[in-house]
């Protein structure tokens, strides 16, 4: 079986190169967003630790579980509290991942394990993974994307754009680069190219 660790700048696209992946025979992605809302859910340890750190903010629904739209605005308006958050959730999801790749592993049924994560590399993603991919769109057209699709500011494109990793970095820790700056077709011609290549 071979891992797969999937990362790129928001707005790069990643959604729609992930879709074509799934469709690949005896494969399975995973999103690393998806299993950190599975784990913050009520009656799982994340929420409980998040109870416990977060108690006294109004992040809670009355029938309880999580604010989204509140937690987010907490969490993106103070770096410590950020930190707090993540301190809690990413080890958790890390953890998860690893049973989960040891799982499908040992079960010897999967051809393919894709892990889509943002923080990927920061996360240190490579000393579980075989091999790293970075998913490279030009800022300019991740820009607009952004603005046009979920509505954002310059200002607020600007604050994302400046938390993430720069493209040097993501190139010198990631094997494999898909260039979707072109056509569709032409991304998912690469990913058959990489795919096809030994490790």
């Amino acid at each position: 079986m071979r891992f797969i660790g999937i990362t790129g700048g928001v707005g790069a696209g990643k959604s729609e190169i992930l879709g074509y992946l799934a469709k690949k025979p005896d494969t399975r992605v995973m999103l690393a967003d998806e299993i950190a809302h599975e784990l913050m859910s009520p009656g799982m340890e994340c929420y409980d630790r998040i109870c416990e750190t977060f108690g006294a903010e109004d992040i809670f629904l009355p029938q309880g579980g999580l604010d989204r739209g509140k937690l987010a605005a907490v969490i993106f308006s103070d770096e410590a509290k950020r930190r707090q958050m993540n301190a809690i959730v990413h080890p958790a999801v890390r953890v998860y991942v690893e049973k989960e790749a040891a799982r499908e592993k040992q079960g010897g049924k999967r051809k393919l394990l894709v892990l889509e994560a943002a923080l990927l590399i920061e996360e240190h993603y490579d000393e579980i993974c075989d091999e790293l991919w970075y998913i490279y769109t030009r800022e300019d057209i991740r820009r607009e994307r952004l603005m046009a699709s979920r509505g954002y500011s310059t200002e607020k494109v600007d604050r994302i754009f400046a938390s993430q990793l720069t493209e040097e970095v993501y190139r010198e820790h990631c094997r494999v680069v898909i260039d979707n700056n072109g056509s569709v077709a032409e991304a998912f011609a690469q990913i058959d190219r990489a795919l096809s290549e030994k490790k």
